[in-house]
């Protein structure tokens, strides 16, 4: 009597084949839901990481021009010494690249009569776009869909 008890404790001690293929089907079909939805935040995600950024880029350029009375002719000469005594730099320790790897645009003066634009053109890399490729701008929120002038 004490084997058939023994085997059949054995029989129910583990997972049968089957049942390990349907639970993997269920999670595989849970993560063909979810994923996608997941990976468009990552989209919106970098879009905001861009725009803290530029913010930040933004605050060390008008910094500068407290020191100098001038704006930065290019992002370099917020990290590099400027051969002026006014120069309280580094602005900033280094220039950021945006989240998809590409160096920002930056133009002084700006267009529009604004004293500097910073650009990241997105995944893209390139003018225009929408959703992950969208320009993300210094003088624009990513969800505005006019210009702020400022």
């Amino acid at each position: 009597m004490k084997k058939e008890s023994l085997r059949k404790k054995n029989r129910q001690a583990g997972f049968t084949l089957i049942e390990i293929l349907i639970v993997l089907t269920i999670i595989a079909l849970i993560g063909g839901l979810v994923g996608p939805k997941l990976f468009n935040k990552l989209g919106g995600a970098n879009q905001k990481a861009a725009k803290a950024q530029i913010s930040q880029i933004a605050t060390a350029c008008d910094t500068f021009r407290l020191d100098m009375g001038r704006f930065p002719k290019s992002l370099d000469e917020l990290k590099n010494r400027v051969d002026d005594k006014k120069w309280e730099g580094p602005y900033l320790p280094s220039i950021p690249k945006d989240p998809w790897g590409n160096p920002y645009d930056y133009k002084c003066p700006g267009e529009n009569g604004r004293d500097y634009d910073i650009i990241s053109y997105g995944r893209d890399g390139t003018s225009g776009g929408s959703d992950e490729d969208k320009d993300i701008v210094s003088w624009k929120g990513i969800d505005d869909d006019e210009e702020d002038e400022g």
